[in-house]
């Protein structure tokens, strides 16, 4: 299984967090109490392509620590709404249309508790948005594989999650397998696109792909969502089904 994190990758060492108080997003996402510098990419994402607009249903993949989801209820305003879902603890919002659940997004059963929540009788979402990042081994071969692994994911979501014509963004590391992900991606949505926008990092190796208009094609990959999730009283049955036929093996043979 591949954890994903918002905006955090890794550890922090001192040059680090020295680095990010010198930043100017950071600064300024303090100073206009923004949850995370990462918000100002998706304003500038939003304002460059019209991804989200407002009244719209938004799916956040990845959402902690909630900064995309903040500059997305901006957007959509009191008439739409936004659903995050992250493996780490999101702090309540003060709005009744914004919701953030505690869970992985590649389990079915989290999949089907955000459908619970959106607030139409299709149960569809008009964007999904994503700025998870895969933990950070060090190894640049392998991080990669994982963001693409992710993205992947996050792509089969979005195609289970979309209303037709609605609109994909996810971050990837960039990196020699990208062309195939744009590929995959350009078989489900009209347009897509590749950018940086101005507020990421010079030295991040981060793009965002940028997907509009989905076709409504059905998906058509290796299933990457986990259907059933197996608790560890069945792990166990297996393991003592396991041992009672090799008992029973033994027992033939004498």
């Amino acid at each position: 299984m591949i954890h994903y994190l918002g905006e955090t990758m890794g550890r922090k060492d001192k040059r680090w967090v020295l680095q990010r108080k010198r930043d100017f997003y950071y600064k300024l996402a303090k100073k206009l109490k923004y949850r995370s510098r990462a918000s100002f990419k998706l304003m500038q994402l939003n304002e460059k392509f019209n991804i989200i607009k407002p009244g719209k249903i938004v799916l956040d993949l990845g959402c902690a620590p909630g900064g995309w989801m903040q500059v997305a209820r901006e957007i959509v305003g009191d008439k739409g709404f936004v659903i995050g879902i992250d493996l780490q603890p999101v702090k309540p919002f003060e709005y009744d249309n914004v919701v953030a659940i505690k869970g992985d997004f590649t389990l079915e059963e989290n999949l089907n508790k955000i459908r619970e929540l959106i607030p139409n009788e299709e149960k569809k979402v008009d964007v999904v948005i994503s700025d998870a990042s895969p933990n950070i081994s060090g190894y640049w071969d392998v991080d990669h594989a994982r963001s693409i692994d992710l993205v992947t994911t996050a792509l089969q979501i979005a195609t289970e999650m979309l209303k037709e014509r609605g609109n994909f963004v996810a971050k990837v590391f960039y990196g020699d397998m990208v062309d195939d992900y744009v590929n995959l991606v350009k078989k489900y949505f009209e347009k897509v696109y590749i950018t940086k926008p101005q507020a990421s990092r010079k030295e991040s190796a981060e793009v965002y792909v940028i997907a509009k208009r989905y076709t409504g094609k059905k998906w058509e990959e290796e299933d990457r969502i986990k259907r059933i999730e197996k608790s560890e009283n069945e792990d166990n049955n297996e393991l003592l089904a396991k041992k009672i036929k090799e008992m029973r093996k033994l027992k033939s043979k004498k």
